[in-house]
């Protein structure tokens, strides 16, 4: 009989990589989707990568193993002098190929992964917040009067930042507290530029702030509506007619040595009452075609540097 040719013994297949896959994927997901389903990706991937790579580095670690390897005998010298414990711990040139290809693989994995993902993934983490917008002193408001506000939301970006709010002082909300309507002009539908439907003032006024050239120009507007579409809004930016999908957006303000500051912009689902008496409830700021409220915000994807309010 023919001596048979030993084959080598492979290792069985492994679940783990799988495991820590589908927990990376999930993570993926999860920063589009949902925070809850980034957890739980970031837990499985924890899990199987934790026991993928205990299984790998098995033999570095000494565990015993199923497949009988033979142990080189230590030399008589050795085994004379201080018994099998002071034999040297040797590796076969092939285990030593292999973990020095799967360690130089890391590392140029991670050079090449680690800038991309920091690229497409990061800046979504990342404070986008803008310092608050000087548009000057309060006597360029007169109370129940609209004025259009333009101005440079990032002046190291230039003309492409500029933008534009509608702007009503509402006269005093409490003793001292006074009630601003500040709406923004970018429209809910698909960003077009809103107009306000009404007389404008020829005369614009021009005030230099640290931010830049501010311009302000009275007018007396029926309503808001965006020409591109033909959405339609109201005085207090609650959509009337058209395909927006919910009221105008709104900005945060603060007053400091008598001038007004334009702060962050916040989504608004619907307004109810006007002017001071006003009741709104700010959402994240929200893209256009985005719903705020209601089961179809459900649908859109969470924006981590973006914070709720």
């Amino acid at each position: 009989m023919a001596p048979q040719e030993e084959k080598p013994h492979l290792p069985g297949p492994s679940l783990w990589p799988v495991g820590f896959a589908v927990g990376i994927a999930c993570v993926l997901v999860g920063l589009v989707v949902s925070w809850p389903v980034a957890a739980v990706g970031a837990a499985i991937a924890l899990i199987f990568g934790f026991l993928w790579i205990r299984e790998v580095t098995s033999d570095v670690r000494g565990e015993p193993s199923d497949e009988l390897e033979p142990v080189d005998e230590p030399p008589p010298e050795l085994s004379a002098a201080g018994g099998d414990d002071d034999y040297p711990t040797t590796y076969s040139r092939n285990k030593f190929l292999e973990l020095s290809t799967l360690g130089l693989g890391g590392v140029i994995t991670g050079l090449v992964a680690v800038p991309i993902l920091g690229y497409a993934i990061l800046p979504a983490f990342v404070d986008q917040k803008l310092d608050p917008i000087d548009l000057g002193p309060l006597d360029n408001f007169p109370e129940g009067k609209w004025v259009i506000s333009t101005y440079l939301a990032n002046p190291p970006q230039g003309e492409v930042s500029r933008r534009t709010a509608f702007i009503r002082y509402n006269g005093e909300f409490e003793q001292g507290v006074p009630s601003f309507t500040l709406i923004s002009n970018r429209c809910v539908h698909l960003g077009c530029p809103v107009q306000a439907s009404g007389p404008h003032s020829e005369q614009v006024k021009k005030i230099e702030t640290d931010v830049g050239e501010v311009s302000l120009t009275d007018v007396t507007p029926a309503a808001f509506s965006c020409p591109c579409h033909g959405g339609a809004y109201d005085l207090e930016g609650n959509r009337t007619a058209g395909p927006p999908v919910r009221a105008l957006d709104r900005y945060y303000f603060s007053i400091k040595n008598d001038r007004l500051f334009l702060g962050e912009a916040y989504a608004v689902a619907k307004v109810k009452g006007e002017g001071k008496d006003a009741r709104i409830k700010a959402y994240t700021h929200a893209g256009p075609g985005q719903h705020v409220d209601g089961p179809e915000a459900w649908l859109y994807p969470i924006v981590p540097s973006q914070v709720s309010t």
